[in-house]
Order: structure tokens, then sequence, then C-alpha cells
């Protein structure tokens, strides 16, 4: 069931051991991360057995918005999520307990892109020793470990998927899906970027000016030493000789010998 095509999410259910994979008498807490008033939050559930009802903790019906089921069986497999009376809801989980000896131990909420992850595999008669393990995401074989588990160093969208593990002569748990969700950007710091960057920029202006003033005074001094000064002597113009004026010249004769030699 998709819940969330049935309310709106406003809250989030919180599992502990953040896990989706149990093996049969573990104990899990379920939580309402709500807003607003917690008594008007309740955890429900579809199992097997129980459809859309309430989740009790064990032995008493203690807070609606917790429960607690410090022995958990096959039967309680299933979909898990918070509910208001006002129609609101949380994310819906879902929850997987086995009667058999091998569980994965992937993370049953979305992980954040760019985020490291770490997928471990399980062994219910040994299960604080790692064994040799082999992993598996979309039926496809990813990885083998000797210490029974594997880190996927920066998640990013085309890890999410479905996971499962095996362990040789022990056999291999149920599939899991691992959610993805995009990383948060937090905006940038504009007052820290201020106070980084307003001294660096009146650094800047303060040598400019400075530099400026001394191309200055250069070019000042420099005109000073490079003007001199020439005495300047105003010749009277003359005047074209005008064609009255050759008239009255006196004019030569001379006698050309023209007797061939």
């Amino acid at each position: 069931m998709d819940v969330s095509t049935l309310c709106a999410v406003v809250a989030t259910l919180a599992v502990l051991p953040n896990r989706s994979q149990f093996f049969r008498h573990e104990s899990v807490s379920l939580s309402c991360g709500q807003q607003g008033n917690s008594s008007a939050w309740r955890v429900m559930m579809n199992t097997s057995m129980k459809t859309n009802q309430e989740c009790h903790t064990s032995g008493a019906p203690g807070n609606e918005s917790h429960c607690f089921i410090d022995c958990i069986y096959p039967f309680d497999t299933g979909v898990y999520w918070c509910e208001s009376g006002a129609g609101a809801c949380s994310n819906a989980v879902n929850i997987s307990v086995t009667d058999g000896t091998v569980i994965l131990d992937v993370p049953v909420r979305p992980v954040t892109e760019g985020d490291d992850v770490t997928l471990r595999c399980k062994n219910w008669t040994t299960p604080s020793s790692g064994l040799a393990s082999r992993f598996y995401k979309d039926q496809l074989f990813i990885g083998s470990s000797s210490t029974g588990s594997m880190t996927i160093a920066g998640v990013s969208e085309a890890d999410q998927g479905l996971y499962k593990c095996s362990i040789s002569g022990a056999g291999e748990s149920t599939h899991s899906w691992l959610a993805v969700t995009a990383g948060h950007r937090e905006p940038p710091n504009f007052r820290l970027l201020a106070l980084i960057l307003l001294p660096v920029v009146g650094a800047c202006l303060s040598l400019a000016l400075v530099t400026l003033l001394g191309l200055r005074s250069r070019c000042k001094g420099k005109s000073d030493l490079d003007v001199s000064y020439t005495d300047v002597t105003i010749a009277q113009e003359v005047q074209p000789q005008r064609i009255r004026d050759a008239d009255t010249t006196q004019t030569f004769y001379s006698t050309l010998n023209l007797e061939a030699t």
C-alpha cells in the first residue's frame, strides 16, 4: 500500500535499530517524529494478520505515537507508518522478519546522496562475527567481503535498488530496498562571504589608489624636467618679385661666337 497516496506526508516514522530485516524474537522500536501534538499520532500497520490497525507496545497499549515490539515474529512482517486524526501521515517502511539464519542489515530510512552506506550480512548463529559474504543488487552480483560488510562510498541515485546477501553454508537473506534521496545543498553564507571579501576588496582598492597617485607624481615630475626653451627669430617675409619690377632691372647682352672651330 502506498500510504502517501492516501494522506499528506508531514511526519517521519523512526525505526530502531535502523534496518528493515530482523531475526525472529528480536526487538524493534517504532516512533512518530511528528509535528504538533504527539497524542494526535499513532503507529499503524498492515501485516499478514492485521490490516490498517494500530501497533501497540507489547503487553500494554502505551503511547500511541510509539510502538515497542520486544519479541517480533514473522507474522509481524509488513508495512508500518504514522497517522494522525487530521488525516496526515508519515513515510511508510517495510519490515521483514525471517525464520531463516541470514539477514541483510540495510538502512530502512532513505539515505542522502553523497553519504557512505555500509551493508552488513548477518548470521543468526554468529551475529557478532563477520563471515565471508556475497552481495547482490537487483539480482546481480556486486562484490564479496571476508568480513561480512561492504561500504558504498558516496551513494548516488544509481545505487538505489533491491539488495540481498548470502553466506556460504548458511543461506541468503531476503531482499530489501535501499532508497537514495537528493542531497541538500546549503545556501551560501553571504555574511561570511562579506567578511572575507570586503577586506580583500578594500586592500585591492587601496593598492590601486596608491599606484595611480605614484604614476601621477612621476608623470608630473617628468613633464617639468623635459620642458626646454629656444630663441625664436621672426624673419621679415620676402615679397615675391613682380613682373613690373623685373622690367626695370638692367638688361645685359652678350655676343656669342658661333663660328665653327
